[in-house]
């Protein structure tokens, strides 16, 4: 990862933010979710992977093994919020399951106070943002009903987030609603300023016109957050992406949302890295 460890850096006076330089931390970094490889990785273990294999950003999905949850007291809150400050790895954000697409009113209250818990907890903990999304159309109800309905509850998260410092980031993800078309739409009725896209790298993506139109949708909502599968398995453009990715300027985190089972989770890690560094450097 860099010719000097930790330690060697440490003794130099360098400290944590020189790690992550030689690391190769710039404008498009790579990171971690913790689906799936970090699903039982607890918080030091996690930070541990990240630190080994150089991917020096995290996103906590719900439910896992790190435990980083909304019902963490106070001081459990202070107890992450240093364990990442005396690391090199940044808290990006948090993977939530809120949701905003279901025909009942009182689940999209749930889902925009759930959304609320989210933002508290990674402001208390660091965080710089909380990962939401629609998960799809409900039967019998107009799409543009639907539309209206995600992009209205997500203007009000994304004004009480900013009230906390916290990016409301919507992953392309559901039946139907991941697609680019609908996305632009969604985000058309959410224009709240602190409400952006987070691009999922779904098959889909290149449906209709094609990779670079359904790019251009949604260009100019992009936050800080890509999310990306195993970069070298499977048929989906990468190179084309991070192509596209460096042509807007696009300055944030590529975040390693894997879908296999390795047995040595870091080693894996660290070869993703490598072929992220790769695409980056070709594109």
């Amino acid at each position: 990862m860099t010719k000097l460890n930790r330690r060697e850096l440490i003794a130099l006076g360098l400290g944590w933010s020189a790690l992550a330089r030689a690391a190769g931390a710039g404008s498009m970094r790579f990171g971690f979710v913790t689906y799936l490889w970090g699903k039982d990785m607890t918080l030091p273990e996690l930070i541990s992977a990240c630190e080994k294999s150089g991917l020096l950003g995290v996103e906590l999905r719900t439910q896992h093994a790190h435990g980083v949850e909304p019902t963490l007291t106070k001081a459990q809150r202070r107890e992450v919020r240093k364990r990442f400050e005396d690391s090199p790895v940044t808290l990006v954000g948090y993977g939530s399951n809120a949701q905003f697409h279901e025909n009942d009113p009182e689940k999209v209250k749930y889902n925009i106070e759930l959304t609320k818990k989210y933002i508290h907890l990674m402001h208390d903990c660091g965080g710089s943002g909380v990962k939401v999304k629609p998960n799809g159309f409900v039967k019998g109800v107009p799409h543009e009903k639907t539309i209206e309905q995600i992009g209205k509850a997500l203007n009000v998260v994304g004004a009480y987030g900013a009230d906390y410092g916290q990016k409301i980031r919507v992953e392309c993800h559901g039946r139907g609603t991941s697609e680019l078309p609908v996305m632009k739409a969604i985000m058309d009725v959410a224009d709240h300023p602190n409400v952006y896209v987070c691009w999922n790298s779904n098959d889909v993506d290149l449906e209709g016109k094609g990779l670079e139109y359904n790019f251009n949708l949604v260009k100019d909502r992009f936050g800080d957050t890509v999310h990306v599968r195993e970069l070298d398995r499977g048929d989906y453009p990468y190179d084309k992406l991070f192509r596209l990715f460096k042509g807007i300027g696009y300055h944030g985190w590529f975040l390693l949302e894997a879908r296999t089972n390795p047995p040595d989770k870091v080693a894996a890690m660290i070869e993703q890295r490598k072929v992220f560094e790769r695409l980056v450097a070709q594109a």
